[in-house]
């Protein structure tokens, strides 16, 4: 049966849409902020030498730092102002969450409502703020002593770059949760999605170069727009999907009648860790790949101002014995990588499902408030088929993201060349978009409800 809601939905059209003056004014919000964002991406750092650390990060695209120049739209290759982007932010968030189940007083916070939240939220924004000084010093001292990199390196350039940096990254702190207060869907996501947006474009271009040079064939092109339209939908049905529990609560009587004897579902999706798994496995799997990019070539990430002798020393020893089987197996493409970054985020979804749902919560929360799950009685029996389920549901959202996630690095294997959205960006945007949507969808059922009510309302009056 069609629910009121579900009945709303299909009624909203432009005109609904037109009506809407709060959507539009959010709308609008949500859009000027982004393009804030976007220009604050373009700035550099002041003092910063751009021609020679443009041709110092041409050399390490491939590595961790690539990942995060696309998470920030190119910012990173320019050391924009907003260079960090949101990665302090997102790393913080986890590290509060972990620490959330290990330590009772932060447990208790989350326990505790609104309120809990709040502080939660804050020890969030202080961990983002020591995360990013950390990450901002390391980037400055690193600036500061690579020759060339800096026009006046020194204390001066040290303080300038770590404050414009770490403000940068509160910037966009404070404006993600403006975009989620007062515009349209999450804010930090849709950063996040804007950076990634942003560089569409380049890629366009850069295939449509290769086209042009005959290194890539049209129909080589046409079958991976199928193919992206097909990960796509594929995307959308499995976030879409959920295991509905059925939970009953009793009846009970209230006064002289009674109350309760209603049914719910307690929803559960088949992907619970969202895109951290494959954030995670590629942080972890692109490290060795960027040390190996500065051992490669210490004379590029320093500047140029080695000799030979001394090239041969940060390339010889057992640390270039490792070095080389690195750039070996574990490069983008090999087959070691492959199976490697696959397991990572197999591992990593039910160790994150496993922070982000707790089984023995969630049945001692059903059994306070009187519900239970047909066939199994409140408490540990309700736990472990709630812990059986979920298991289910992460074999295969672990198996999902594994393959959305590893078919892009087997077509960077065989097509060489980046002409398409890595599988973490993908699922990305077509998960924020969906949200967005959501959202929007639900501030128009909103306004529907409202104009509703205001009808019945001037009909009672008349009559």
């Amino acid at each position: 049966m069609v629910s009121a809601a579900e009945q709303l939905a299909r009624n909203i059209s432009l005109s609904t849409f037109s009506k809407a003056k709060e959507l539009q004014a959010r709308i609008w919000f949500t859009l000027i902020a982004l393009v804030v964002y976007r220009l604050g991406a373009q700035i550099p750092i002041p003092g910063i030498n751009i021609a020679e650390y443009t041709r110092a990060f041409s050399g390490m695209k491939d590595g961790i730092f690539g990942m995060w120049n696309t998470f920030s739209g190119g910012a990173v290759e320019r050391m924009a102002i907003f260079a960090l982007n949101v990665m302090p932010y997102i790393s913080a968030s986890i590290i509060v969450q972990i620490l959330s189940t290990a330590i009772p007083a932060l447990e208790r916070l989350k326990k505790e409502g609104e309120g809990g939240r709040k502080q939660l939220n804050q020890y969030t924004r202080y961990l983002t703020v020591v995360l990013a000084i950390a990450q901002a010093s390391a980037i400055a001292f690193g600036l500061s002593n690579t020759p060339g990199m800096a026009y006046q390196p020194g204390a001066y350039f040290i303080a300038s770059t770590i404050i414009t940096l770490v403000g940068g990254t509160i910037f966009i702190m404070w404006l993600g949760e403006q975009i989620t207060a007062r515009g349209v869907g999450n804010g930090i996501s849709l950063i996040i999605f804007a950076g990634i947006v942003a560089e569409l474009p380049n890629y366009i271009v850069q295939t449509w170069a290769q086209l042009y040079a005959g290194q890539l064939d049209f129909t080589v092109i046409l079958a991976i727009i199928a193919l992206a339209v097909v990960m796509v939908l594929f995307i959308v049905f499995i976030e879409r999907s959920q295991r509905r529990l059925l939970i009953q609560y009793p009846k009970r009587q209230q006064g002289n009648r009674m109350v309760g004897g209603e049914s719910s579902f307690l929803p559960l999706k088949v992907n619970a860790a969202g895109v951290i798994p494959p954030i995670f496995a590629s942080s972890l799997l692109m490290l060795p790949n960027t040390l190996a990019t500065f051992n490669n070539n210490p004379a590029a990430a320093t500047g140029g101002n080695l000799n030979a002798d001394q090239v041969a020393a940060a390339q010889s020893g057992w640390w270039g014995e490792v070095i080389s089987f690195i750039q070996a197996y574990l490069g983008s493409g090999q087959p070691l990588h492959i199976v490697l970054y696959a397991a990572l985020i197999i591992f990593f979804c039910f160790f994150y499902t496993s922070i982000v749902f707790n089984p023995e919560e969630t049945a001692e929360n059903l059994r306070k408030y009187g519900g239970f799950i047909p066939g199994y009685r409140p408490g540990k029996r309700t736990a472990e088929h709630l812990d059986y389920v979920l298991t289910r549901l992460t074999v295969i959202g672990s198996l999902y993201i594994a393959a959305v996630c590893v078919l892009p690095e087997l077509l960077r294997n065989q097509f060489a060349g980046r002409f398409y959205i890595g599988g973490t960006s993908l699922l990305i945007v077509v998960s924020v978009t969906m949200d967005t949507v959501a959202q929007i969808q639900s501030h128009l059922i909103g306004h529907q409800y409202e104009g509703m009510i205001k009808k019945s309302r001037l009909g009672g009056k008349k009559k």
